[in-house]
C-alpha cells in the first residue's frame, strides 16, 4: 500500500504479564548460574495475594522458589501493600516436576546420532537434538538503528522512560504497571511520522490526570520520540480511561509468556509457536528463535536486503532443522538463492551449534525478560551482534 498505518504495543516490567516473565526467567538465571547443562521449562501465572510457579526443572542446584520470587517481585516495585500487591507477603506456591525423560532422550542425544546418520562422534552438534517440534522466526529491517520496525521500538522505549522515570522521582508517583502503544505512518514502505501515542501508568490516588498527562509530555514523550516524528496531528493519550491505580496482580491476572509479540516485533514480523520466559536454551522456541533474528540482522545490516524474515522449523530430537525459508520481501540486493546459500554456510541452525556460537548457558535472562528481546544495546544479546556483515558481503559479493 503507498500509504497505511502500523501499530505496536510495549508494557512495563510491572505488568501482571510481565512480572510472571521475570520471575519464570529468574528462575532460570539461579539454575544456570549453578547447573548451565539444567533444563527448564518454569510457567508463573500470579493474582491478588498469590503467586503460581509450576513446571519442569532438572537440575543439580537447591532452588528457593519463594526467595526468588519475592526477590523478583521487589526488584520490579511491588514492595507495599498500598501499590495492590506486597512480596513481603504474598502467597508463593512451588508446583515443579522434573523434566520427562522421553524428551531428555531425544535432546541429550539426537536422532542423527542414535541413528549414525548426518555426522560423527566427533561432531557435538550433532549431539544434541532440539527440545521440542514447531517454527521459530527471526526478522529484521532498516527502520531504525537498532534494525528493528520503528513502532515496536519506539513503544518499548516509552515504557523504559516511564520505568526510569518513575525510579528517578521525576515521576515518583508512578507505579510499576503500565503500557504504552504507538502508532506509526507509512509512506511507499517507510515512516513518516508518528500518528497516535497512548501512555498509561499505576500511579497514587492523589495525582491529577492534568499533572500525569503534563509530566509524561515532558520526561517520556518529549525525551523519546524524535521531534521529526511529530506533527500537530499527532495524537497523545495519558491514562485514557482517566484513572489507573489499581493496577499490577490486583487488576489483572498474570502469566508467563502472554506477551510473546511484544517479545518480539510488535505483530510486524511472524511469531513462532511459542514463548521464551522461563526456558533454557535447549528449547528452540527460545535459542532458535534468537538464532534467526541473529542472521536476518546480519543479512539487512550488510545490505542484501532492507527486511528479512527467516523461519526455521525444528522436529524434537533431530539436531538438524526440517526446513529454512527466507523472505525479503522484494526488497533484496542480490538473488534470493545466493543469498540463501550464503546463509546456510555461514550460519550453523542446529541447537547445539546456536547455544555455542550465542552464548546461552549463562544467567542472563531476566535482563530479557522486559522491553524486548530484541534491538537492545547489550553485551548479553550476542544475537543481536553484526559480526557475521563482512562474511556476508564477501560471499555475496556486496
Amino acid at each position: 500500500m503507498k500509504k497505511y498505518m502500523f501499530t505496536s504495543e510495549s508494557v512495563t516490567e510491572g505488568h501482571p504479564d510481565k512480572i510472571c516473565d521475570h520471575i519464570s526467567d529468574a528462575i532460570l538465571d539461579a539454575v544456570m548460574a549453578g547447573d548451565k547443562m539444567g533444563r527448564v521449562a518454569c510457567e508463573t501465572a500470579i493474582t491478588t495475594g498469590l503467586v503460581l510457579v509450576a513446571g519442569e526443572i532438572t537440575t543439580k542446584v537447591s532452588l528457593d522458589v519463594p526467595k526468588i520470587v519475592r526477590e523478583t517481585i521487589r526488584r520490579i516495585g511491588y514492595d507495599d501493600a498500598a501499590y495492590g500487591f506486597d512480596c513481603n507477603t504474598c502467597g508463593v506456591i512451588a508446583a515443579i516436576d522434573k523434566q520427562s525423560p522421553d524428551i531428555d532422550m531425544g535432546v541429550s542425544k539426537a536422532f542423527e546420532m542414535r541413528c549414525k546418520k548426518g555426522g560423527t562422534k566427533d561432531d557435538a552438534y550433532n549431539y544434541q537434538g532440539a527440545g521440542d517440534q514447531g517454527m521459530v522466526f527471526g526478522f529484521a529491517c532498516n527502520e531504525t538503528k537498532e534494525l528493528m520496525p520503528m513502532p515496536i521500538a519506539l513503544a518499548h522505549k516509552l515504557c523504559k522512560k516511564m520505568t526510569d522515570v518513575r525510579r528517578n522521582g521525576k515521576m515518583g508517583y508512578l507505579r510499576p504497571d503500565g503500557k504504552s502503544q504507538v502508532t506509526v505512518v507509512y509512506e511507499n514502505g517507510k515512516p513518516v511520522c508518528i500518528d497516535t501515542v497512548i501512555l498509561s501508568s499505576q500511579h497514587s490516588p492523589d495525582v491529577s490526570i492534568s499533572q500525569i498527562e503534563k509530566d509524561m509530555r515532558k520526561y517520556v514523550l518529549d525525551t523519546v520520540i524524535p521531534k521529526r516524528l511529530i506533527n500537530r496531528s499527532t495524537k497523545l493519550y495519558v491514562n485514557p480511561t482517566g484513572r489507573f491505580v489499581v493496577g499490577g496482580p490486583m487488576g489483572d491476572t498474570g502469566l508467563t509468556g502472554r506477551k510473546i509479540i511484544v517479545d518480539t516485533y510488535g505483530g510486524y514480523g511472524r511469531h513462532g509457536g511459542g514463548a521464551f520466559s522461563g526456558k533454557d536454551p535447549s528449547k528452540v522456541d527460545r535459542s532458535g528463535t534468537y538464532m534467526a533474528r541473529y542472521a536476518a540482522k546480519n543479512v539487512v545490516g550488510s545490505g542484501a536486503a532492507d527486511k528479512c524474515e527467516i523461519q526455521i522449523g525444528y522436529a524434537i530430537g533431530v539436531a538438524k532443522p526440517v526446513s529454512i525459508l527466507i523472505d525479503t520481501f522484494g526488497t533484496e540486493k542480490v538473488s534470493v538463492d545466493k543469498l540463501e546459500k550464503a546463509v546456510l554456510e555461514i550460519f550453523d541452525f542446529r541447537p547445539a551449534a546456536i547455544i555455542d556460537k550465542l552464548k546461552l548457558r549463562r544467567p542472563i535472562y531476566s535482563k530479557t525478560a522486559s522491553y524486548g528481546h530484541f534491538g537492545r544495546e547489550d553485551s548479553d544479546f550476542t544475537w543481536e551482534k553484526l559480526d557475521k556483515v563482512a562474511l556476508l558481503k564477501k560471499a555475496l559479493k556486496i
